[in-house]
């Protein structure tokens, strides 16, 4: 039983079981109140000749309930296996609730349209109520479809989650010791690059289309390069360029020094990832950054945003650099690996 349920969305399956009875029953306590004002017995299906096919009013109750509740399970249990694909899960959740809702407008359609009359032969499918009635079944069918969390309960995320949180609680220092930022170009920048490139390339798209696309692609690509995320912690310093593209990763033990200055980037070859009379920088404009003493002689600078983020960056940088020197303390515990090396 405990492997079963390991291999289902528990949430999913309560909701799969539980929602078509209970729409079910709420529907069959609302044909009751109307059943003083049907005729006996109810017409199931209507003819083009004005006849009509007739059962008694609890069946057709008893049977449409029923069919409320094994339509629902049919479809929306399709969405409880873990296995199956996220998208299928989703698009089957939304679809069972969508089929549940239907069926009970069209048998509420049914009653509604026999109210009042002595002889079900005069009888029709209410058209106002199936109209409403369906319009709801999809827009709230899409609705679940889009919302409904697919996803694994427990996921890899929440274990590396789990794990920097337990190293955090046996070592309080270590959110101290760890920082995360994004630096980019001044706006004026970006307003420059839109204006020196969206305007010829509309220019030049009336004539050669794809040359303005092109021209236009060229121009995000520049400007993703004018953003840098920079983390630093007990490993070291680590830069992305544009977020993704790594261009430093500086381990903590070469670090000799780390000081925050106003830099100009023209003094360091300017703006982006460059090398410069032996250099490395990634500046995305001038002002606040960190200047980086490696400990083979080699010197980095990195834009560090404001006054007071380059600030704490480089003491971030220069606490955990002598760390690493005495050989104390521990790094956080890289991907997929557990803090304490007693836990699996």
């Amino acid at each position: 039983m405990g492997k079963l349920l390991d291999s289902v969305d528990t949430k999913a399956l309560r909701f799969a079981v539980g929602f078509p009875v209970v729409l079910a029953a709420a529907f069959a306590y609302c044909a009751s109140l109307l059943r003083p004002d049907l005729p006996e017995p109810v017409a199931i299906r209507w003819t083009d000749g004005g006849g009509a096919d007739f059962a008694p009013f609890g069946a057709y109750v008893g049977v449409g309930a029923a069919g409320i509740v094994l339509a629902g399970w049919l479809v929306l249990l399709q969405a409880v296996p873990l296995g199956r694909p996220v998208m299928m899960r989703r698009i089957m959740m939304g679809a069972g609730l969508f089929l549940s809702l239907f069926i009970t407008s069209a048998l509420a359609a049914g009653l509604i349209g026999q109210t009042g009359l002595a002889d079900a032969r005069q009888s029709h499918v209410d058209m106002t109520v199936l109209a409403l009635g369906s319009g709801a079944a999809v827009s709230l069918g899409v609705t679940m479809a889009m919302v409904y969390k697919a996803d694994r309960q427990w996921s890899p995320d929440d274990d590396r989650a789990l794990q920097v949180a337990i190293a955090k609680e046996l070592d309080p220092d270590l959110a101290r010791d760890s920082i995360r930022l994004w630096v980019h170009a001044r706006s004026s920048v970006f307003v420059m690059i839109a204006i020196a490139s969206l305007f010829p390339a509309a220019l030049i798209a009336v004539v050669v289309p794809w040359l303005g696309i092109l021209l236009v692609v060229l121009a995000l690509v520049g400007t993703a390069f004018l953003f840098a995320r920079i983390k630093a912690d007990r490993r070291g310093l680590k830069v992305l360029l544009a977020g993704v593209v790594p261009v430093m990763d500086v381990p903590a033990g070469a670090i000799s020094d780390a000081s925050a200055a106003e830099v100009r980037a023209a003094d360091y070859g300017g703006w982006g990832y460059r090398h410069h009379h032996g250099t490395a920088a990634m500046l995305v404009s001038s002002g606040p950054a960190v200047v980086v003493s490696k400990t083979d002689g080699q010197r980095l600078a990195v834009s560090g945003g404001s006054q007071a983020s380059a600030a704490r960056l480089a003491e971030v940088l220069t606490r955990v650099a002598a760390r690493a020197r005495r050989g104390g303390g521990t790094p956080p515990p890289a991907e997929g690996q557990s803090p304490d090396p007693g836990l699996p």
